[in-house]
Protein backbone atom coordinates (compact mmCIF):
# COMPACT_ATOMS: atom_id res chain seq x y z
CA UNK A 1 0.00 0.00 0.00
CA UNK A 2 1.28 3.64 -0.42
CA UNK A 3 2.42 5.34 2.78
CA UNK A 4 -0.96 7.35 2.93
CA UNK A 5 -2.75 4.54 2.78
CA UNK A 6 -1.14 3.16 5.74
CA UNK A 7 -2.65 2.84 9.17
CA UNK A 8 -0.79 5.32 11.15
CA UNK A 9 1.75 3.85 13.57
CA UNK A 10 4.22 4.85 16.37
CA UNK A 11 6.92 3.08 18.77
CA UNK A 12 4.51 3.54 21.71
CA UNK A 13 1.41 0.57 22.37
CA UNK A 14 -1.33 1.87 20.13
CA UNK A 15 -4.84 2.79 22.15
CA UNK A 16 -7.09 -0.04 21.36
CA UNK A 17 -10.31 1.90 20.80
CA UNK A 18 -12.65 1.56 23.72
CA UNK A 19 -15.69 2.60 22.04
CA UNK A 20 -17.37 3.69 18.51
CA UNK A 21 -20.80 5.08 17.75
CA UNK A 22 -24.26 2.98 18.39
CA UNK A 23 -24.77 1.03 14.97
CA UNK A 24 -28.10 0.21 13.27
CA UNK A 25 -28.70 -3.63 12.78
CA UNK A 26 -27.65 -3.12 9.14
CA UNK A 27 -24.59 -1.47 9.86
CA UNK A 28 -23.90 -3.93 12.19
CA UNK A 29 -23.31 -6.45 8.90
CA UNK A 30 -20.28 -4.10 7.77
CA UNK A 31 -17.99 -6.25 10.37
CA UNK A 32 -18.75 -9.72 8.72
CA UNK A 33 -16.93 -8.54 5.78
CA UNK A 34 -14.43 -7.14 7.66
CA UNK A 35 -13.74 -10.31 9.78
CA UNK A 36 -14.20 -12.30 6.85
CA UNK A 37 -11.08 -10.38 4.63
CA UNK A 38 -8.71 -9.88 8.03
CA UNK A 39 -8.77 -13.49 8.91
CA UNK A 40 -10.95 -15.32 5.77
CA UNK A 41 -7.87 -16.49 3.96
CA UNK A 42 -6.84 -19.05 6.46
CA UNK A 43 -9.75 -20.93 5.75
CA UNK A 44 -9.47 -20.50 2.13
CA UNK A 45 -6.37 -20.13 1.10
CA UNK A 46 -6.80 -20.06 -2.72
CA UNK A 47 -9.46 -17.35 -2.22
CA UNK A 48 -7.34 -14.86 0.28
CA UNK A 49 -7.38 -11.42 -0.56
CA UNK A 50 -4.68 -10.43 1.78
CA UNK A 51 -6.93 -7.23 3.35
CA UNK A 52 -3.76 -5.68 5.51
CA UNK A 53 -6.31 -3.09 6.94
CA UNK A 54 -9.32 -5.22 7.95
CA UNK A 55 -6.76 -7.42 9.80
CA UNK A 56 -5.69 -4.39 11.61
CA UNK A 57 -9.34 -2.92 12.47
CA UNK A 58 -10.43 -6.27 13.37
CA UNK A 59 -7.34 -6.25 16.13
CA UNK A 60 -8.45 -2.47 17.16
CA UNK A 61 -12.26 -2.99 17.38
CA UNK A 62 -11.29 -6.42 19.34
CA UNK A 63 -13.99 -8.46 17.42
CA UNK A 64 -14.52 -12.02 18.47
CA UNK A 65 -13.60 -13.62 15.06
CA UNK A 66 -14.89 -16.75 16.26
CA UNK A 67 -18.99 -16.36 15.77
CA UNK A 68 -17.91 -15.14 12.17
CA UNK A 69 -15.78 -17.46 11.13
CA UNK A 70 -17.94 -20.58 11.82
CA UNK A 71 -20.26 -19.46 8.91
CA UNK A 72 -18.04 -20.86 6.12
CA UNK A 73 -20.42 -20.32 3.65
CA UNK A 74 -20.10 -16.79 4.09
CA UNK A 75 -16.95 -16.22 4.31
CA UNK A 76 -16.74 -17.93 1.22
CA UNK A 77 -19.11 -15.66 -0.19
CA UNK A 78 -17.27 -12.53 1.00
CA UNK A 79 -13.60 -13.80 -0.63
CA UNK A 80 -15.56 -14.24 -3.97
CA UNK A 81 -17.07 -11.18 -4.09
CA UNK A 82 -14.09 -8.85 -3.06
CA UNK A 83 -12.00 -10.69 -6.32
CA UNK A 84 -14.81 -9.97 -8.41
CA UNK A 85 -15.48 -6.50 -7.54
CA UNK A 86 -11.62 -6.35 -7.59
CA UNK A 87 -10.92 -7.80 -10.77
CA UNK A 88 -13.55 -5.55 -12.53
CA UNK A 89 -12.51 -2.42 -11.08
CA UNK A 90 -8.65 -3.41 -12.21
CA UNK A 91 -9.99 -3.98 -15.82
CA UNK A 92 -12.40 -0.59 -15.41
CA UNK A 93 -9.03 1.65 -14.47
CA UNK A 94 -6.82 0.20 -17.28
CA UNK A 95 -8.90 1.34 -19.77
CA UNK A 96 -9.82 4.84 -17.51
CA UNK A 97 -6.37 5.31 -15.60
CA UNK A 98 -7.37 9.18 -14.18
CA UNK A 99 -11.16 8.17 -13.48
CA UNK A 100 -12.81 7.90 -10.10
CA UNK A 101 -14.30 5.34 -8.24
CA UNK A 102 -16.90 5.37 -5.87
CA UNK A 103 -18.11 2.85 -3.52
CA UNK A 104 -21.87 3.49 -1.88
CA UNK A 105 -21.97 1.90 1.45
CA UNK A 106 -18.34 1.27 1.90
CA UNK A 107 -18.69 0.31 5.82
CA UNK A 108 -15.56 -0.40 6.67
CA UNK A 109 -14.61 -1.52 3.35
CA UNK A 110 -11.02 -0.06 1.27
CA UNK A 111 -11.11 -1.16 -2.03
CA UNK A 112 -8.74 1.43 -2.68
CA UNK A 113 -5.94 -0.70 -1.55
CA UNK A 114 -5.96 -2.34 -4.62
CA UNK A 115 -7.28 -0.35 -7.09
CA UNK A 116 -4.90 2.71 -6.61
CA UNK A 117 -3.09 3.05 -10.01
CA UNK A 118 -1.56 6.48 -9.12
CA UNK A 119 -3.94 8.42 -11.71
CA UNK A 120 -7.48 7.86 -10.13
CA UNK A 121 -9.34 9.01 -7.27
CA UNK A 122 -11.59 7.18 -4.74
CA UNK A 123 -14.55 8.05 -3.19
CA UNK A 124 -15.87 6.28 -0.01
CA UNK A 125 -19.57 7.02 1.36
CA UNK A 126 -22.13 5.87 3.77
CA UNK A 127 -24.07 6.80 6.63
CA UNK A 128 -23.07 9.17 9.26
CA UNK A 129 -22.34 6.80 12.13
CA UNK A 130 -20.57 4.61 9.37
CA UNK A 131 -18.30 7.44 8.72
CA UNK A 132 -17.55 8.39 12.34
CA UNK A 133 -16.29 5.45 12.59
CA UNK A 134 -14.21 5.35 9.55
CA UNK A 135 -13.01 9.02 11.01
CA UNK A 136 -12.00 7.79 13.93
CA UNK A 137 -10.12 4.48 12.65
CA UNK A 138 -8.89 5.65 9.42
CA UNK A 139 -6.06 7.82 8.14
CA UNK A 140 -7.64 11.37 6.81
CA UNK A 141 -8.94 12.13 3.34
CA UNK A 142 -6.23 13.21 0.67
CA UNK A 143 -6.63 14.58 -2.80
CA UNK A 144 -7.05 11.22 -4.21
CA UNK A 145 -8.99 9.44 -1.18
CA UNK A 146 -11.90 11.28 0.01
CA UNK A 147 -15.04 10.90 2.09
CA UNK A 148 -18.62 11.44 1.61
CA UNK A 149 -21.78 11.25 3.57
CA UNK A 150 -24.44 9.74 1.86
CA UNK A 151 -28.20 8.13 2.32
CA UNK A 152 -29.20 5.69 0.04
CA UNK A 153 -32.55 5.50 1.28
CA UNK A 154 -33.16 9.34 0.08
CA UNK A 155 -33.50 10.88 -3.30
CA UNK A 156 -30.73 13.12 -2.74
CA UNK A 157 -28.50 10.76 -2.10
CA UNK A 158 -26.29 11.27 -6.07
CA UNK A 159 -26.11 15.16 -4.88
CA UNK A 160 -24.61 14.11 -1.55
CA UNK A 161 -21.65 12.74 -3.15
CA UNK A 162 -20.82 16.32 -4.23
CA UNK A 163 -18.72 14.68 -7.29
CA UNK A 164 -16.51 17.78 -9.60
CA UNK A 165 -16.93 18.33 -12.97
CA UNK A 166 -13.44 16.33 -13.34
CA UNK A 167 -15.25 13.15 -11.69
CA UNK A 168 -18.49 13.76 -13.67
CA UNK A 169 -15.71 14.35 -16.93
CA UNK A 170 -15.50 10.71 -17.66
CA UNK A 171 -16.68 7.18 -16.64
CA UNK A 172 -17.62 6.34 -13.10
CA UNK A 173 -16.43 3.44 -11.57
CA UNK A 174 -19.21 2.78 -8.77
CA UNK A 175 -19.66 0.02 -6.38
CA UNK A 176 -22.21 -0.85 -3.74
CA UNK A 177 -21.91 -4.45 -2.11
CA UNK A 178 -23.87 -6.11 0.83
CA UNK A 179 -26.43 -2.96 1.10
CA UNK A 180 -29.53 -3.19 -1.58
CA UNK A 181 -30.46 -6.01 -0.26
CA UNK A 182 -31.24 -4.13 3.66
CA UNK A 183 -33.58 -1.79 1.43
CA UNK A 184 -37.32 -1.26 0.54
CA UNK A 185 -37.67 -2.20 -3.50
CA UNK A 186 -39.04 1.23 -4.52
CA UNK A 187 -35.49 2.51 -2.62
CA UNK A 188 -33.03 0.31 -4.90
CA UNK A 189 -35.13 0.92 -8.05
CA UNK A 190 -34.21 5.09 -6.77
CA UNK A 191 -30.58 3.72 -6.48
CA UNK A 192 -30.45 2.41 -9.70
CA UNK A 193 -32.22 5.14 -11.30
CA UNK A 194 -29.96 7.79 -9.89
CA UNK A 195 -26.78 5.86 -11.37
CA UNK A 196 -28.56 5.91 -14.46
CA UNK A 197 -29.98 9.39 -15.20
CA UNK A 198 -26.31 11.33 -13.55
CA UNK A 199 -23.70 9.13 -14.12
CA UNK A 200 -21.54 10.08 -17.33
CA UNK A 201 -21.96 7.39 -20.46
CA UNK A 202 -19.78 4.75 -19.95
CA UNK A 203 -19.54 4.10 -15.88
CA UNK A 204 -20.25 1.19 -14.51
CA UNK A 205 -21.86 0.01 -11.38
CA UNK A 206 -21.03 -3.80 -9.80
CA UNK A 207 -23.83 -4.65 -6.88
CA UNK A 208 -24.25 -8.31 -5.26
CA UNK A 209 -27.97 -9.81 -5.76
CA UNK A 210 -30.21 -12.18 -3.79
CA UNK A 211 -32.68 -14.25 -4.90
CA UNK A 212 -36.33 -13.08 -4.65
CA UNK A 213 -36.77 -16.40 -2.30
CA UNK A 214 -34.05 -14.76 0.39
CA UNK A 215 -37.09 -11.87 1.08
CA UNK A 216 -37.56 -11.82 4.57
CA UNK A 217 -35.32 -15.05 5.37
CA UNK A 218 -32.65 -12.90 7.15
CA UNK A 219 -33.16 -14.64 10.59
CA UNK A 220 -31.95 -17.69 9.34
CA UNK A 221 -28.83 -16.50 8.03
CA UNK A 222 -25.52 -17.47 10.28
CA UNK A 223 -24.25 -13.96 10.07
CA UNK A 224 -26.81 -11.46 9.15
CA UNK A 225 -29.53 -13.09 11.94
CA UNK A 226 -27.92 -12.31 14.63
CA UNK A 227 -27.42 -8.69 14.15
CA UNK A 228 -31.54 -8.19 13.55
CA UNK A 229 -30.72 -6.86 10.12
CA UNK A 230 -33.62 -8.08 7.73
CA UNK A 231 -33.54 -9.04 3.20
CA UNK A 232 -36.10 -6.57 1.78
CA UNK A 233 -35.19 -6.76 -2.08
CA UNK A 234 -34.09 -9.82 -3.99
CA UNK A 235 -35.06 -10.23 -7.84
CA UNK A 236 -36.68 -12.91 -9.67
CA UNK A 237 -35.63 -11.79 -13.00
CA UNK A 238 -32.51 -9.86 -14.05
CA UNK A 239 -34.63 -7.87 -16.11
CA UNK A 240 -35.70 -6.43 -13.13
CA UNK A 241 -32.28 -4.65 -12.79
CA UNK A 242 -32.47 -2.58 -16.38
CA UNK A 243 -36.09 -1.83 -15.94
CA UNK A 244 -36.10 1.58 -13.93
CA UNK A 245 -34.14 3.24 -17.10
CA UNK A 246 -33.77 3.10 -20.68
CA UNK A 247 -29.82 3.87 -20.38
CA UNK A 248 -29.20 0.82 -18.24
CA UNK A 249 -27.49 -2.18 -19.68
CA UNK A 250 -26.63 -5.23 -17.76
CA UNK A 251 -22.77 -5.75 -18.93
CA UNK A 252 -22.08 -9.03 -16.38
CA UNK A 253 -23.52 -11.60 -14.30
CA UNK A 254 -21.02 -13.39 -11.72
CA UNK A 255 -22.15 -16.51 -9.66
CA UNK A 256 -20.66 -17.60 -6.41
CA UNK A 257 -22.01 -21.34 -7.51
CA UNK A 258 -18.92 -22.06 -8.64
CA UNK A 259 -16.58 -21.36 -5.64
CA UNK A 260 -18.41 -23.24 -3.80
CA UNK A 261 -17.52 -26.66 -6.01
CA UNK A 262 -19.70 -29.38 -7.28
CA UNK A 263 -22.10 -29.19 -4.50
CA UNK A 264 -22.50 -25.23 -5.09
CA UNK A 265 -22.66 -26.48 -9.27
CA UNK A 266 -25.62 -28.78 -8.41
CA UNK A 267 -27.30 -26.62 -6.44
CA UNK A 268 -26.94 -23.77 -9.08
CA UNK A 269 -28.41 -26.03 -11.60
CA UNK A 270 -31.46 -27.27 -9.75
CA UNK A 271 -32.41 -23.67 -9.29
CA UNK A 272 -32.14 -22.55 -12.51
CA UNK A 273 -35.26 -25.00 -13.84
CA UNK A 274 -37.38 -22.51 -11.46
CA UNK A 275 -34.87 -18.79 -12.07
CA UNK A 276 -32.66 -17.34 -14.22
CA UNK A 277 -30.87 -15.65 -11.22
CA UNK A 278 -28.41 -16.61 -9.21
CA UNK A 279 -29.25 -17.46 -5.83
CA UNK A 280 -26.24 -14.92 -4.90
CA UNK A 281 -24.14 -13.27 -7.21
CA UNK A 282 -22.72 -10.00 -9.11
CA UNK A 283 -23.78 -8.38 -11.60
CA UNK A 284 -22.12 -5.28 -13.36
CA UNK A 285 -24.57 -2.69 -14.82
CA UNK A 286 -23.30 0.14 -17.12
CA UNK A 287 -24.91 3.17 -19.00
CA UNK A 288 -25.07 4.14 -22.40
Amino acid sequence: MLNHERMCMTDSPEPQLQAHPRLSAVQQTMLIPLVARALGGGLFPGHACGDQQAAELVRRLRLPAAPYLVDRPTVLNILWRTQVIRDAGLAFFARHPQAWGVNLGCGLSHYFQWLDNGSNTWLDADMPQSMELRRRLLPPDTERQRSAIIDLRQPDWWQSLSLPEQALGQPLFMLCEGVLMYLQPQQVRQVLHGFATQAPAGSRLVIDILAGCAVGMAQWHASVGPTNAQFHWGIRSLQELTECHPRLRLLATHSVAASHGWMGIAAERMWSYWSSTPLYGVVELGVD
